[in-house]
Formats: C-alpha cells, structure tokens, sequence
C-alpha cells in the first residue's frame, strides 16, 4: 500500500462518512471555510482508502487529526508511519489509541492525556430547557467574549471568526458575560458542527449556566440538522456529566499529544 495526498472532497467525505462521529471535526474541515488550511493523506490500496489523516494547518501550531476505527488501526499505523517525514517538525495530534507507536522512536511525546468523543443523538436532546436570560452572541459582543476567555478560559482556543456562524449563547449577569457556548467546527454544508469554547466565569458556577447556554446551542443546531459532536477529557467529570444530561453520549477515546522531531 502506499499513501498520497488527496485533494478530492467527495472521495475523503465518503471514505469519513462511514463514522461520522469519529470524524465529525474532519469532516468539517472539508467546508471551504477551513479546506485551504487543510493537508490530506491517505493510504491507499490500488484504489481503495485504507486510511485518512488530516494535517491543520490553519494556526501557528499545526494539529494532525488521525482517527481510526479499531479495523482500520494497522492502517492508520502505515500511515503515519509513512508520512512522518513529512510533517511538521512540532505539532499537536489526535490519535485513537496505540498510533503514538508509530512515531514514538522518530519523536519526542508529551502526553497530553486521555480524552471522549462524545456525540448528541438527536432523540436524546432534553426538550425542556430555560432560555431565560440566553442570548445569541455576534461580533458586537467580542470584547465581552475576550474577557470572559482571559478571565475564565486562558488557553481555550477561540478563533472570532466563529462569531459569523451565529452559533454562540451566552448568559449575561450585570453588565458581564457569566457564561458562554459556542463550536469548533460549523458545517452547513456538511451538517455537521462541534461544539467548543465553552465556560462559565468561576464567580458563577454551580448555577446550571453552563448547561443551559450549551442546550440553546444543541437546540439551535439541532433545528438545522446538524451531526453535534465535542472532545473532553476524561478526568473532566463535570462536564461529562453536563454534557450526558444534555443528551451526548461516548462514542470513542483518543489520546491528545505535542509531538515534536527528535
């Protein structure tokens, strides 16, 4: 088998398609608000694709995402093994577990720990939800957005693009920004969107806000058709629990790492 860069969309997304869940974020990043920040590689055998990793390249740390169902474990491990020499010299990565081998006598790895992919089936979103005091966030709330991040979220990553999808709720208390939901990823196209950017200023936890403003955002998206989708970690068994209530399930595991050249 050998591996190739692809460019062709239709195929990546069928290859993706068979676990949506899985790839979700992929999946999105076929949107042509992220594809041109996007390198694409997989392993082919004659014509068929045995395996797809995505390289991101859209911030000043490239992320490589390399998910694989547990059939598709020893190809993916070609893969990378195949591509190492061509990626960057420092990056972050995704991997299902076990693929760190492939780069472990190449690279140094620093765990960053265990995480879930966790999936919002539509059926299981709690119809009852308070929507007082929840508004949808635009540009014109980025200075209260920023704060609450600085103040409550330092290394979250939040790109204020996002804010054109007009898929981000907040609570206000006062004059300031309590809590906040918003994505990663939004697809119309592809309907598929994951959730991220999500917090509540330390102030003002254990009021239920982070539940709420992250129901109104499941139900917008819900309203649309989306697949929703988010990653959280293990040990993070509050939000866990916030998110099973809402209706998400775990559908996988996969372990998070910066990884750089030796």
């Amino acid at each position: 088998m050998n591996y190739a860069c692809l460019h062709d969309k239709k195929e990546i997304e069928s290859f993706l398609r068979k676990n949506v869940s899985l790839h979700l974020y992929s999946i999105g990043d076929l949107d042509n608000f992220f594809w041109p920040y996007t390198i694409w590689y997989g392993l082919r055998d004659n014509e068929t694709i045995r395996a797809i990793a995505l390289l991101y390249i859209g911030h000043s740390l490239p992320t490589l995402l390399a998910l694989a169902n547990d059939d598709e474990i020893d190809s993916m491990r070609e893969l990378i093994t195949s591509i190492q020499h061509i990626l960057p010299s420092r990056f972050y990565a995704h991997l299902s577990p076990g693929l760190e081998s492939a780069l472990s006598d190449t690279h140094g790895l620093e765990n960053h720990g265990k995480h879930y992919k966790m999936a919002l089936l539509p059926q299981n979103l709690a119809c009852e939800n308070d929507s007082t005091g929840i508004s949808r966030l635009g540009k014109q709330d980025l200075a209260a957005i920023q704060k609450l991040y600085d103040e409550s979220y330092p290394e979250n990553w939040f790109d204020p693009r996002m804010l054109e999808t007009r898929q981000f709720f907040g609570i206000m208390e006062g004059k300031r920004l309590a809590s906040i939901a918003g994505i990663h990823v939004y697809s119309p196209q592809y309907k598929v969107a994951a959730l991220g950017n999500i917090t509540t200023h330390p102030e003002l936890r254990n009021k239920g806000y982070g539940a709420r403003v992250t129901a109104a955002l499941c139900q917008s998206l819900c309203e649309e058709g989306m697949h929703i989708g988010l990653n959280v970690k293990t040990g993070n068994d509050a939000a866990i629990s916030c998110y099973r209530k809402i209706g998400f399930e775990i559908i996988a595991e996969y372990n998070e790492f910066m990884i750089i050249h030796s």
